[in-house]
């Protein structure tokens, strides 16, 4: 694994501004669930973790998350990054456990991320 290797990561990700629509009958609706991207901020994470390409999400009172994308794919950062379709973990304020679904390459091998720490108090490092 290399939950230890310490990654210098730059997230350099603009959110595109969303809009809600809201409909014009008086019946009482359920707020619309935050975007995926809003919600890591709130645990200490930057919402460049994951790419751009999510469809949908679930995250349970204990922290359980998945995250569903719209297919595979890779990101470069310091290392190139793999994640699966479906990614699962459990949310923690600063870090992701129990992490499911992401891999890295290094020196040419690929290895499963199975948490994700950032530093406290925040910092452009983060540990896989």
């Amino acid at each position: 694994m290399l939950s230890s290797a310490k990654l210098g990561v730059f997230f350099v990700f603009s959110l595109i501004g969303h809009s809600l629509s809201l409909s014009s009958d008086q019946n009482p609706t359920t707020p619309p669930l935050p975007m995926v991207f809003d919600i890591l901020p709130k645990f200490g994470l930057p919402p460049g973790l994951l790419p751009d390409s999510v469809v949908d999400y679930t995250l349970q009172d204990d922290g359980r998350f998945v995250v569903v994308l719209s297919g595979t794919c890779y990101i470069q950062f310091d290392y190139l990054v793999y994640y699966d379709k479906t990614i699962t973990g459990k949310l923690g304020y600063g870090s992701i456990t129990d992490l499911k679904g992401i891999q890295v390459q290094k020196f040419f091998l690929w290895f499963d991320v199975d948490e994700i720490k950032v530093d406290l108090p925040p910092s452009n490092s983060i540990t896989f």
